[in-house]
């Protein structure tokens, strides 16, 4: 009895040392298995923060190119690094921007794209920054009809010929291009200037000012509505009917812009393209537009003439916008903080 009770010890212990041996396996191969997935996930999410790091940096790059009105940068910082040296452009230009930051408080700016829709770039980005709602003018029409009643009411067949900046594009479909330049306006203006979160109607202006085909006709529409009021003070001119405000007087008054077709061909047609606005034009731009564009001229320090308004005669109403410029060409956004 004794010999098959050991028998049956032995026979037991075998079997469990067997059966420990094969679990033994399978925990270690499982143990294997859950560390090589564990690595593997491990370089897999490794892999991925990677990958996801650098698509954020080619994504912020890529909206910082695009991006036609940049970040905020030091104003002081800004005139070193563009104005070094010891010329007596450089100094006087770096006195100019000290001016700017000691008496006139303003301690930023934002660069804007310099081509030649840069002015009316500009003058738009901080309208819609502000949320500066429409003008009265174009509160009482629709500006979507403006287009229609200079070709069909007033007759002005000769709008074919006009010249969409860098497009240089004329021909029969024009009416077309600018009812959609028109709508882009409205559209984007109204919504907004509707918006009344200061960070949400910052994060549309960025979208819709890193969006070039949209910049273009928003500064397209801007251009049309230049046109389409010096069509009607010229025709209340040649009628004798009410007193237009004299800078539509200044403004015809030029040998290249006695009427409204010779101002679309010799000017605006250009604008855009290889011109940029004019001073008289800034003079129009600010009255249709009913704001205040202060503009702070660094080539002109040290004179009368640093410091100017656009247009010179405004409504107390009107709300103020300003502009810094180096050359009367290209123009970048001063802040005040």
């Amino acid at each position: 009895g004794r010999h098959e009770v050991r028998s049956w010890t032995a026979a037991t212990k075998q079997s469990l040392c067997l059966m420990w041996q094969t679990v033994k396996v399978q925990l270690m191969l499982s143990m294997s298995f859950l560390v090589a997935v564990f690595w593997y996930c491990r370089r897999l999410y490794g892999f991925l923060a990677q990958l996801l790091k650098r698509w954020s940096i080619y994504l912020q790059r890529k909206l910082i190119r695009n991006l036609s009105v940049l970040t905020e940068v030091d104003l002081l910082g800004y005139s070193a690094r563009e104005w070094k040296g010891e010329t007596k452009q450089a100094k006087h230009m770096r006195e100019a921007y000290e001016e700017l930051f000691w008496s006139y408080h303003i301690k930023y700016l934002r660069q804007v794209r310099r081509d030649n829709y840069c002015v009316l770039r500009a003058v738009l980005f901080q309208i819609f920054s502000q949320g500066i709602p429409f003008p009265s003018w174009m509160k009482e029409r629709d500006i979507l009809k403006l287009p229609e009643k200079l070709l069909y009411s007033q007759g002005c067949n000769w709008i074919q010929q006009y010249s969409f900046g860098p497009e240089r594009y004329t021909g029969p479909n024009v009416f077309g291009k600018l009812r959609k330049c028109m709508e882009t306006l409205k559209t984007n203006w109204t919504e907004i200037s509707a918006t009344k979160n200061n960070e949400e109607r910052a994060n549309m202006c960025n979208t819709l000012f890193s969006d070039e085909s949209k910049e273009h006709k928003l500064y397209e529409a801007i251009k049309f509505i230049m046109l389409y009021e010096v069509v009607e003070a010229y025709e209340q001119i040649k009628n004798r009917e009410e007193p237009v405000h004299n800078l539509f007087s200044l403004l015809l008054a030029r040998d290249s812009s006695s009427d409204p077709l010779s101002f679309m061909m010799n000017h605006l047609n250009s604008i855009g393209d290889s011109i940029c606005l004019e001073q008289v034009e800034l003079f129009l731009l600010g009255y249709l537009l009913e704001v205040k564009i202060r503009v702070y001229r660094l080539h002109r320090f040290n004179t009368e003439e640093f410091q100017v308004n656009y247009p010179d005669e405004y409504r107390r109403e009107w709300n103020e916008i300003s502009l810094l410029t180096e050359d009367d060409r290209y123009y970048h956004i001063p802040l005040f903080r």
